[in-house]
């Protein structure tokens, strides 16, 4: 057992724990478990944080993101064999989404501050088949700036947030609605609520939300077998709703997010604080920009020595991502040139414990391990 963990959700959620077995049993006792109160409420909630009019709750992330490219083919909006451009460094999910649609992912590389889709390339990956552009908040960090805003006006391109890991950030740039908010930035967002995100469910969970009404229209009945009214099935849909159980863990945990991301950022400020070592570098914090520090990642070029070294520690440490989505066997048809940051960052990257259960004192003893590396 490592001294200083990684992650642990039964330690992480124990100060929840009697309102979460509350809230179960408030939904058993209602013997309705499909799209009754608890999401409902839980929507208005998510709307309202995200400052958008719409948030469908569904039953992941993926699908939350696969049903924003499914409801704009169904729209018209998109055909199969349209491209999106994507982040290079990201999770497969967001990759996934696209291609299950027809659609094809173009990867773009991204910025070696940000860590986020560079918007200064995206113009250059643009061909007459490019419907949209996911941008990915990446660890927590929010990928929005004027570059993306003026890009989508002039090529009419649908910005579309993967949001899984950004619940609660804030851009320093308005979005199309003057939101701030991540998951209200640009025309739809997907949100995932796994259990390990900053805003996680007991189990599978997720949720589109948008300010477009017709968007969440179709989204809403897509996921219910493309029901439009009670067996009448304008769509070919699918069953991706929410249960009204997670909705109600959510709805609770949704009052301890504040508290959460507010302690991973003094987390993260103590680390960027203490880590003195010269070949780690540290992430950028942005004043102009609210982070969420979904993950806290470092660099190194001898990553894997130093994670080893950690690990004698005591020390719990991940590799977010050790390979990219594009070089997954899957994605080999893509056929993708090197992407220098993306690729660097993929032999490079550790994750450190940031997670409510990682204590001040405990940034500055694993700061202080790393300080003593010696390479």
């Amino acid at each position: 057992m490592k001294k200083y963990k990684f992650q642990d959700l039964k330690d992480r959620n124990l100060h929840l724990a009697e309102q979460l077995k509350a809230a179960a049993a408030k939904v058993i006792d209602s013997g309705r478990y499909i799209n009754g109160e608890c999401v409902a409420k839980f929507s208005d909630s998510l709307a309202q944080m995200c400052s958008v009019r719409n948030a469908v709750c569904v039953s992941n992330g993926l699908d939350a993101l696969r049903l924003i490219f499914r409801a704009y083919i169904e729209m018209g909006v998109m055909a199969p064999g349209d491209e999106v451009i994507v982040p290079g460094n990201t999770y497969v999910a967001s990759y996934l989404a696209v291609s299950d649609n027809g659609l094809v992912p173009v990867p773009v590389d991204v910025d070696a501050s940000t860590l986020n889709l560079d918007t200064s390339l995206v113009e250059a990956a643009i061909t007459s088949r490019t419907r949209a552009v996911m941008v990915v908040h990446l660890y927590g960090t929010p990928c929005w700036d004027e570059t993306i805003k003026s890009l989508a006006k002039r090529y009419n391109l649908k910005i579309v947030e993967d949001n899984a890991q950004a619940i609660g950030a804030y851009a320093a740039v308005s979005g199309f609605s003057g939101s701030y908010a991540t998951g209200g930035l640009g025309d739809a967002a997907g949100i995932s609520f796994y259990p390990t995100k900053n805003l996680g469910a007991l189990g599978d969970a997720g949720a589109v939300t948008t300010n477009d009404d017709r968007l969440a229209e179709v989204v809403g009945a897509l996921r219910n077998y493309g029901e439009t009214s009670r067996y009448h099935n304008a769509y070919c849909g699918c069953n991706c709703r929410m249960d009204e159980i997670q909705a109600a863990f959510l709805q609770v945990m949704l009052s301890d997010l504040e508290a959460e991301n507010r302690h991973r950022s003094s987390l993260a400020r103590i680390y960027n604080r203490e880590i003195s070592n010269p070949l780690v570098s540290k992430p950028t914090i942005f004043n102009d920009m609210g982070q969420v520090w979904y993950q806290y990642v470092i660099q190194s070029p001898e990553r894997d020595r130093l994670r080893s070294y950690l690990d004698d520690c005591g020390v719990a440490t991940d590799i977010v991502y050790p390979v990219p989505a594009y070089k997954q066997p899957c994605y080999r048809h893509l056929n993708v040139d090197k992407l220098p940051v993306t690729e660097w960052l993929a032999s490079t990257v550790l994750s450190l414990p940031i997670t409510s259960i990682t204590s001040p004192d405990d940034a500055v003893e694993i700061s202080n391990m790393i300080n003593k590396f010696v390479f």
